[in-house]
């Protein structure tokens, strides 16, 4: 779809970007020619997932580890990259954290697990990267992966609802505040892409499958189509598009309004079954990264 070498030239940082749509994201960028820079908590899987990448790909893949709830952490880290490699021409905003929950018995840390990685988090790493951008007069791109959910809400994923809401709007204000630098910010509601991680957190015990027949055009979402328009977004030719949060979901949204409505016919032993599920695949993650800490819920 893409000529060779679309992204020459172009480095990129993608927070989230050792799983997930973020690996999905930077392999299609790696692939097309882009230096990579990629960002999360842990180190030892940002280190392998370059490794994998560059092995396929060939190129340059970086990492950072950092938690982007951590503002200064954020800034040190965007300060690195301009003194070693230079400055940034794109920036995706992944990183996120999930899991579904009758609302009603949610704590506060249950919602600031998901509010400080999302909402304030992707703010402080587009801050970070936008003012260095107006600073040293470079264009720049910033894409964000949200969820349909900004335009319909979503019972049962409230925090997550009202987070990526909160980017959604930043996007639209941020692409009018700061186009006169020639700095654009766009974004992306995927529907039903399936990672692990997402699928285990959000319909444990199920899959994005089963609400496939629904869809208008009666399947999932496949990554290439994800991958394309990232990459559509953020390579040069299409400047003046900006402000605009895209929805890909075969039009699910539009024929079926908010996601997760279905979850109202749960009972509370279904719940407290589903809890037991997400917490031993979170347990299951941690013993395989090696933590014995506690983690916050991350799809």
């Amino acid at each position: 779809m893409f000529k060779e070498g679309l992204l020459n030239g172009k480095r990129i940082l993608i927070t989230g970007g050792g799983t997930g749509l973020g690996k999905e994201i930077a392999a299609k960028y790696i692939e097309l020619g882009a230096e990579v820079w990629i960002a999360g908590r842990r180190g030892a899987l940002l280190d392998s997932c370059a490794k994998e990448l560059t092995g396929k790909y060939g190129g340059s893949v970086r990492t950072h580890a950092v938690d982007i709830r951590d503002a200064q952490a954020v800034d040190a880290m965007a300060q690195r990259i301009w003194d070693e490699a230079g400055p940034l021409t794109g920036l995706v905003n992944n990183a996120a954290g999930n899991f579904i929950s009758p609302t009603k018995d949610l704590t506060p840390n249950g919602f600031n697990a998901i509010a400080n990685i999302v909402f304030h988090g992707s703010f402080y790493v587009t801050h970070a990267v936008g003012k260095r951008w107006i600073a040293g007069g470079h264009k720049g791109s910033v894409i964000s992966i949200l969820v349909t959910w900004v335009h319909t809400g979503s019972p049962f994923f409230v925090p997550s609802a009202m987070s990526k809401a909160g980017l959604h709007i930043m996007t639209k204000s941020l692409a009018v505040e700061w186009g006169r630098y020639g700095i654009r910010l766009n974004a992306i509601a995927p529907g039903a892409f399936p990672t692990e991680g997402a699928s285990k957190r959000m319909v444990p015990g199920g899959s994005f499958e089963d609400g496939s027949q629904s869809n208008p055009m009666r399947r999932i979402g496949q990554m290439p189509e994800l991958q394309n328009l990232a990459t559509f977004l953020m390579a040069d030719g299409c400047e003046w598009l900006t402000g605009e949060t895209i929805a890909m979901d075969g039009a699910g949204s539009l024929a079926n309004g908010a996601g997760f409505t279905r979850m109202d016919k749960l009972t509370e032993a279904d719940w407290e079954k589903m809890r037991a599920m997400i917490k031993a695949q979170n347990e299951k993650d941690r013993a395989g990264r090696g933590e014995t800490s506690a983690r916050d819920r991350s799809a």
